[in-house]
């Protein structure tokens, strides 16, 4: 999969502008910037934009880009969607994500652990197929 740098550009970074009133995971961000056909069985994630991203799915993007299950040109990619006012960049300090990942046994995901926790964290429902996730974590979002 190749993730370019077409997102729509806005006038400016979106990080932190906008309410977050919904994390979506690295799936999701994937899916949202290379317009996949797949966002049809979701079509009330609109009523959720601007879309809050984790810092934590460009660096799990980066790692797939690394171990070649993606072709994604950093750190343009990166900088595109910080751009793009579909998506806010919710930045929240990792003290307080750590802090509610120690408590997640259920995963041995590094990724997957921190994308809950930083949900948790904010207290704001996040936005996965991952079946996983959907039995563990209480904060998942509905249509």
């Amino acid at each position: 999969m190749v993730l370019g740098v077409e997102a729509r550009r806005g006038p400016g970074p979106s990080t932190g502008s906008g309410p977050v009133t919904l994390l979506i995971d690295t799936h999701f961000l994937i899916w949202l910037v290379l317009g996949s056909k797949r966002l049809v069985e979701f079509p009330w994630i609109e009523r959720h934009r601007p879309w809050g991203v984790s810092p934590v799915s460009f660096l799990e993007i980066q790692l797939l880009a690394e171990i070649g299950r993606l072709s994604v040109h950093n750190p343009e990619f990166t900088s595109a969607v910080m751009e793009d006012p579909r998506f806010t960049v919710d930045d929240i300090p990792l003290v307080s994500v750590i802090r509610h990942g120690l408590k997640l046994d259920w995963t041995r995901d590094p990724f997957d652990r921190m994308l809950v926790a930083h949900s948790l964290a904010r207290r704001i429902p996040l936005c996965t197929v991952d079946r996983r996730i959907r039995a563990h974590h209480r904060l998942i979002a509905a249509e």
